[in-house]
Formats: structure tokens, sequence, C-alpha cells
């Protein structure tokens, strides 16, 4: 996938899609903020049942949700959260993948989730594991899309665009991005500090740990698209490291699952996930 397709699917993240698909509408739905770690943090919460944690990708929002929220949150107590610095929620002073996922255990407990499943797009998904591993208690079913352990994970041309990521990227080849950004971001946020904390962490040469993969109890569920930009190989080696996992690979599909396979998703999610 090349730079520019790969900056279209996250930008198609923040627009909204109405060709004959059911979606929900950012912000919407009386959404509110949680103060974690001097941080206010945005969430909102759909249907009934056993809590679904949400968690984007990468400088995007809650909104990469909106095609498959309407179907989960008929089985589901969906809880979509924009993490720190994304979104509606305000910047940590740092960012790193164990540091967001710090966030996200607190956020559990001030929500007095006694479990949950969650579900992991992208940086997410790393997120999502790690969650997995701090929190076994909590954590029951995990279903991660897009996700890796480390750099190897990447294809070329991901490791090009990852590699290659700036502020200066971002404003000259983004379009609207960071027009949207300002839109919507908490007040105080800046764009191209947002930015260079996204790049920083993504330069981590290392996102999961193995010491962490092997605490992982929960069931899992990994999604890799056959044009992702993580190899279809770095899926199967999470799959053959993550104890009891199952695998799958979407046939026509890039990095940009949610938008592209909503209805599929929802059907191998939603078996996943209430199966015995």
């Amino acid at each position: 996938m090349k730079k520019a397709v790969l900056a279209f699917t996250l930008f198609i993240c923040l627009t909204r899609w109405t060709v004959g698909q059911q979606i929900i509408q950012y912000g919407s739905n009386n959404g509110k903020y949680i103060s974690i770690r001097n941080t206010k943090v945005y969430y909102e919460e759909y249907g009934k049942g056993t809590p679904l944690l949400l968690i984007h990708g990468g400088t995007v929002s809650i909104s990469c949700f909106r095609k498959v929220i309407p179907d989960l949150s008929k089985q589901f107590r969906v809880i979509a959260v924009d993490t720190p610095g994304h979104g509606r929620s305000q910047q940590a002073d740092s960012m790193s993948y164990q540091s967001m996922t710090d966030y996200f255990s607190k956020f559990i407990d001030e929500l007095k989730l006694d479990s949950l499943y969650v579900v992991g797009w992208s940086d997410g998904g790393e997120i999502a594991i790690l969650l997995s591993a701090d929190r076994p208690e909590k954590v029951k079913r995990v279903i991660v899309s897009g996700a890796q352990f480390d750099h190897s994970g990447y294809t070329e041309s991901g490791k090009q665009f990852i590699f290659g990521f700036s502020p200066e990227v971002v404003e000259n080849g983004w379009g609207s991005w960071v027009k949207n950004y300002h839109e919507n971001a908490y007040k105080g946020n800046d764009w191209r500090d947002f930015i260079l904390d996204l790049k920083k962490m993504w330069d981590e040469k290392t996102y999961v740990p193995y010491d962490k993969v092997k605490k992982i109890t929960a069931r899992f569920l990994i999604i890799i698209g056959d044009r992702d930009m993580i190899s279809i190989a770095h899926g199967n080696e999470m799959y053959n490291s993550i104890k009891g996992s199952e695998f799958l690979v979407l046939p026509n599909t890039t990095h940009s699952v949610f938008n592209e396979r909503p209805e599929l998703f929802n059907k191998v999610g939603i078996e996943f996930l209430t199966k015995k």
C-alpha cells in the first residue's frame, strides 16, 4: 500500500459514509468525559449487555467504528473511547503503548467494569494486547485487527509510511486532516505536538514485549487484511504466540477493515464474542 493510499484510508475514518450502511454519528449519543491521570478522556456508550471496549488506531477517533457500532450495540454495551490526544480527548504529557494501556486500565476501574471484551484496531490492537496481559482478571475476549508485536510486522510499504511520518507529511499531504483535527480536538491540543508524540510511539522498536504475550489468558481473534500494512506472516506469528488464539485473513481488504468490511467484521466478531 502506497503512502497516498494509507493516508486516504486514515482520512475516510474521519468522514461520514452513508451508502447503504447504518452508522452512528460521532458525538450524537451524549458522550462523556472522565478524568484519568489529569487527562480528560472522551467516550460514548451504546447498547446494553457485556461491556465491549472499542480502541481505535493512531491519528483517528471513535468515528472509525461508526459502521460497526449499530449492530454491536444490539448485543453488547459498547464503550468507544477517544485515546488521549485523539478525537475529543485531551493530550497526555507523553505517549507510548504502555502509557496508553495504563489509561485504559484505569478507565476500566473508573467505570467499575467487572469483566469485558475488547476490540482494538491498529494502535488500538497493540493496546488491547497489552491490556489483556495487564488485566487478565478483567479482559476475557479480544479481537485485534491490523496489530503487531514490533516493527517486523510491517510490510515494506508500511515501514516506508511509519518511518517517513512527520508533521510536514501531514501538513502537505493529508488534505483536510489538520482542519478536522482542530474542529474536534480538546481545547489546547496542538496537532503538531500530537503528531510528534505519535511518531515517537511508532518509532518504539518493540510494541508488545514477549514477556507480556506469555501472560495472556483471554481468548483472542487476530484479523489481518490480505492487503494490510501488517504482513500475513506476522499475523501468523501472533497466532502461534498467543495460546489458543484464532487467526483470520480477510480477502480484498486493506488496513481499513472497519470501513471496508463492517458487515463481515460484525458477523465474524459477534460469533467469536458470543460462542461458548
